[in-house]
């Protein structure tokens, strides 16, 4: 589980830095790693 987690912020970190060009981005990155976060902990 502590794997998963890690590796779903791994995930949000690489997106954050990739998409940040606008806030509106920045909201999206935002979403999509709740959501992995999410299935991470099902």
């Amino acid at each position: 589980m502590t794997k998963k987690i890690l590796a779903a912020l791994l995930l949000t970190g690489s997106l954050m830095v990739a998409g940040c060009n606008t806030v509106e981005g920045a909201g999206r990155d935002v979403q999509s790693a709740g959501q992995a976060v999410e299935k991470a902990a099902d």
